[in-house]
This record gives C-alpha cells, sequence and structure tokens, in this order.
C-alpha cells in the first residue's frame, strides 16, 4: 500500500525559525502558492494519480480559490492545522481553537467534513499525546501524525508503529497511518517525503519502494519550486535541508508515480481491514 498526500501551505512555512514563526512574520513574504500547486495539478493529470491534501485552515482563509480547485478536481481534504505551528508549543486549548479555526474554514469551503489530520512538522511527542482525544472530539476519524523516529521536530519514536493501526485512547479507536521507516544498517531511515525524499537518489528511493509493503508520503508545494528565494535567518543544516534537491524533486515524483501504483488515504482506508490490525495503547 502506497498513499500519496501533500501538506498544503505557503513556501515560507517554515517552522522553528524566527522569520517565519508566526502570521505577523508571513505578510512580509510574496505568494507562491498558486504556481506551485500547478505543478501538482499537473503532476497528478499525467500521472493519472489520487492523492489527498492537508490544508491549512491559513491558505483555506487567505487563499480559497485553491481549495476550491482542489475540491473541483474530487481530490479528498484534510487539515494541517491552521497557523502551522508545532503542537508541542502549543496548550491543549490553544491547540483545540487552531484545529477547530482549521476545520471550520475547509468545510465552509467545501461543504464537506473533514475526516483526517495531519499535525504541523509531525509535531506529536511522547508528553503532548493529549492532542489525540481533542482531535477525536474534533470529528477527526484519521491522523496522520505519527513518526516513529527521532526528527528534529517532533517524533515518538516510543509508540513503535510503522504500518497502518488503531491508537487505543482510554478505550476510544483512532486510525492511525503512520510515516513507515526501513531499516539500513540497523538505523531507521525515512525516505517518502520532503527533505528525505529530496536528498536521497532516485536509484535507492526505488529500491526502499520494492521492500516496503506500506509507504505514506508527504510532499509540499515548496518542494518543487527550484526557484524560491531563500528564507533569512536559517542556518547552513536548514538552508540544506529546506533547499537541497528542489530541481530535481518533481520529477523524481513523476517517475515514482509512473513505476508505483499509489492511492489517496480514503481509499487506504477502505483497504485496510481494521479488524486485524494492531492497536496501540497510548498513556495521555
Amino acid at each position: 500500500m502506497n498513499i500519496l498526500t501533500f501538506d498544503i501551505e505557503e513556501w515560507f512555512h517554515i517552522l522553528d525559525n524566527a522569520s517565519t514563526r508566526t502570521e505577523a512574520e508571513w505578510s512580509r513574504y510574496e505568494t507562491r502558492i498558486h504556481a506551485n500547486m500547478d505543478r501538482i495539478f499537473q503532476l497528478l493529470e499525467d500521472t493519472n494519480s489520487r492523492a489527498t491534501f492537508f490544508c491549512l485552515g491559513w491558505v483555506a482563509d487567505k487563499h480559497p480559490d485553491v481549495i476550491r480547485r482542489i475540491d473541483a478536481a474530487g481530490y479528498e481534504i484534510a487539515t494541517h492545522s491552521y497557523a502551522h505551528q508545532l503542537a508541542y508549543e502549543q496548550t491543549p486549548a490553544e491547540f483545540q481553537a487552531d484545529l477547530e479555526r482549521s476545520i471550520k474554514h475547509l468545510q465552509d469551503i467545501t461543504g464537506k467534513k473533514v475526516r483526517s489530520y495531519r499535525a504541523p512538522g509531525f509535531s506529536i511527542k511522547a508528553y503532548n499525546r493529549w492532542v489525540f482525544p481533542i482531535l477525536m472530539e474534533q470529528g477527526i476519524e484519521v491522523d496522520c501524525s505519527v513518526f516513529s523516529a527521532r526528527r528534529a521536530h517532533g517524533g515518538d519514536a516510543s509508540l513503535g508503529m510503522f504500518e497502518p493501526g488503531y491508537l487505543n485512547i482510554n478505550g476510544t479507536l483512532l486510525k492511525e497511518f503512520p510515516i513507515n521507516t526501513a531499516a539500513v544498517m540497523g538505523q531507521d531511515l525515512i525516505f517518502s517525503g520532503g527533505g528525505y525524499f529530496r536528498l536521497l537518489p532516485y536509484r535507492a528511493i526505488r529500491g526502499l519502494m520494492n521492500r516496503s509493503p506500506y509507504v505514506m508520503t508527504y510532499f509540499h508545494p515548496r518542494d518543487f519550486d527550484a526557484e524560491q528565494p531563500m528564507i533569512p535567518g536559517l542556518s547552513r543544516s536548514r538552508q540544506f535541508k529546506s533547499y537541497y534537491g528542489l530541481k530535481n524533486c518533481l520529477p523524481k515524483l513523476k517517475q515514482l508515480l509512473m513505476e508505483f501504483p499509489f492511492v489517496d488515504l480514503a481509499e487506504a482506508d477502505r483497504q485496510v481491514d481494521w479488524s486485524k490490525v494492531v492497536q496501540k495503547q497510548v498513556t495521555i
């Protein structure tokens, strides 16, 4: 099972960076999302692919035409929060308000229920698992935030979840589609999205795909924008992570979609036999 998803945000929605931290800073930057979305739509048309779009409520607020275009094309729309803030830096009340705002904007535009969520930066750790009951209270049925490996902005390796399953939160079940990893020389390697995908050569990605029974991808409009300006204030390592491989990302992904079958999240949900999946007990 290979799942194709995009996180719909602007090119300047870089986490944990002073010059792009909040909405107050974002007004300083040019809009690039329309041209970047054109590339994604053309890619999906060229490869006859379906995808799920995890959209920021902020994008729905500022650029409702983007959400309408995704919906009109028949693609599934999910939420990626409203203001693209790290979940573990929010209080439960702040997180809930942000989530409610995002869902409302998306549902008002499409008239369709938002069922799925992904945290910005996969920013759910062991100490902010209180996110999960809030998701369910707001009508979220499917989460895609679990990242069972170490990373800069999130990750909860203690969950040890690498394929679809249930999160059991005090007896209530939440469907989870986590990020997958591949074991390489004793290390858990991520290859299926963002900077990881841009960094690796296509031959390596193909090999990892062939040995992975489940793959969850995640791409951003900025991943395909080789002409975007440099965000001020980034360290050398952050510059590398954010800008390396932009020129080749789109042709690499096109080749991947032509070589391997992919489905959107809704179809993946239908294909999973939920009576047989693992349940992970989640302590809040």
